[in-house]
């Protein structure tokens, strides 16, 4: 396909000693504003790998698709700034079918972008993306898995992992697990659930821990990562210990918790407004005219909570169309709290 190109990025997965903390790949979610909001929250070396929203290849090989499609790959100056400076890695995740394609998209990965790291989405379990064989259809086409592993490999040295599940209409752990271990990849990240279940029912730890067995006699140099049903540090660390996988990737538990990787820390209501401001602000200035404002309002929630107030202001927020109606509301609401405390002083 061409010659291999070489970045001479270290290897993370190699050079991991310790668990491995990561934050999943979110369609709309793991843009760079996000990424960036993720890492100002945490807590220095509590957080290892970043990962994209994940890109098509079939889009970004085509000729007129590739606009529509590339911004998934952007990063913010401040994001790779602060990324460097807290030592967390950028993954970008790509999908698709034809091997092809994927060392192209990998090529561009590591010739054209910062990022440190390519992850290949193997356990999607949407049913748009499916039909096109994709994502976890993969797991039924175990040959053509390996070729598109294989494809990314070849194009370039940075570290590679797959991220998966443990079946597709049924759980296939044994077959499928062994058949990633015998690949190119430095890491598998195991989903626990079957493509059938999508985010449904609880995910089986159980699995994940016979993937980690296969690894143990297969491949010990592949790192596994577990993945479902996670909530918080202390979570993960007990999975680490009782599951034998060498991290954990979280995925809806930042949604519950944006400060998930600053476990000791709670956020006062004045920090909470003061991240939402900032995720706001980042978001305008990154995606005015290329990404809709109502991509951002999937996100108020996981900031306006636990506090008097919240609700109502939540509301507010669910109406505006910018950042300057934004920043207008959160300072009419922080006046409003400094009038009612100076009251509540006073009487």
């Amino acid at each position: 396909m061409g010659d291999k190109i070489i970045t001479n990025r270290a290897n993370y997965w190699k050079e991991s000693k310790g668990p491995v903390w990561a934050l999943a790949p979110m369609e709309d979610v793991t843009d760079t504003v996000f990424r960036e909001v993720v890492m100002r929250l945490s807590s220095p070396g509590n957080l290892h790998l970043l990962f994209s929203e994940f890109l098509s290849t079939d889009g970004f090989c085509h000729p007129v698709g590739k606009d529509k499609v590339v911004h998934r790959f952007h990063v913010n100056d401040s994001e790779l700034e602060l990324a460097k400076k807290h030592n967390v890695k950028l993954v970008a995740q790509i999908w698709g079918t034809d091997p092809e394609k994927f060392y192209k998209t990998a090529q561009y990965i590591a010739n054209e972008t910062p990022f440190d790291g390519i992850d290949i989405n193997m356990g999607c379990p949407m049913k748009n993306i499916i039909k096109k064989g994709a994502c976890s259809a993969l797991i039924n086409t175990p040959e053509l898995a390996r070729e598109i592993i294989t494809a990314v490999h070849e194009a370039s040295d940075l570290p590679l992992s797959v991220k998966t599940r443990v079946g597709f209409k049924s759980v296939v752990t044994e077959s499928w697990i062994s058949n990633l271990l015998q690949s190119e990849a430095d890491a598998v990240i195991v989903h626990g659930r079957i493509q059938k279940m999508m985010s449904e029912g609880e995910a089986d730890w159980n699995e994940i821990a016979k993937a980690v067995e296969l690894r143990n006699q297969i491949n010990p140099k592949i790192k596994l990562l577990g993945n479902g049903d996670v909530m918080s540090i202390e979570e993960s660390l007990d999975k680490v210990m009782e599951y034998g996988v060498d991290g954990v990737m979280v995925g809806r538990g930042i949604f519950h918790n944006p400060w998930f990787y600053n476990p000791a820390y709670s956020p006062s209501m004045e920090e909470r407004i003061e991240a939402l401001r900032l995720h706001a602000k980042l978001y305008s200035d990154s995606w005015k005219g290329v990404k809709p404002w109502a991509i951002l309002k999937r996100f108020f929630k996981i900031y306006t909570n636990s506090f008097p107030g919240a609700v109502q202001l939540r509301a507010q927020l669910m109406e505006t169309s910018g950042f300057d109606e934004v920043e207008s509301i959160l300072n009419d609401f922080m006046i409003e709290q400094e009038a009612r405390r100076i009251a509540s002083e006073n009487e």
